[in-house]
């Protein structure tokens, strides 16, 4: 069986995510601040009985915040034991994997270099295939 791709589009970019990372698609109903978190955590929410960490996909990227944060394009990520939620622009199709991830021999700009995997073959597209786990980490502390 071919390895399964959720297309998503994060800060205007068509991109891939392993589809066996994901838990679910999602919408949200609300979005509480959480004072003090990462500048990349846009809130906590409530689903299905569970509070999950929300956090911004583009603002993960160091490419803005999504602003008004469009709560109806969200997927359920565990990480390190945690359910988290990512916004994302949209959120598009699954499809199947034609083949496996090649490397990129091109710099993509600071957040996309620390969340790329490669470049990988999704039917007729070929699209950036992002690890969803470091979108969740954020953007790398800077040190002074």
């Amino acid at each position: 069986m071919a390895d399964l791709l959720l297309i998503v589009r994060i800060a205007g970019r068509r991109v891939a995510l392993p589809a066996s990372q994901v838990e679910g698609v999602v919408e949200l109903d609300g979005l509480t601040p959480a004072p003090g978190a990462a500048p990349h955590v846009a809130g906590l929410s409530s689903l299905r009985s569970r509070v999950l960490t929300v956090v911004d996909a583009a603002a993960a990227l160091d490419a803005g915040q999504n602003g008004a944060h469009d709560l109806t394009h969200a997927i359920v990520v565990p990480s390190g034991g945690h359910p988290y939620v990512l916004l994302v622009d949209d959120v598009e199709d699954v499809v199947e994997a034609s083949a496996a991830p090649v490397q990129i021999t091109a710099p993509l700009g600071t957040g996309w270099n620390r969340v790329a995997l490669g470049m990988i073959d999704a039917g007729d597209d070929l699209l950036l295939f992002v690890d969803p786990h470091a979108l969740i980490a954020g953007p790398a502390a800077v040190h002074v």
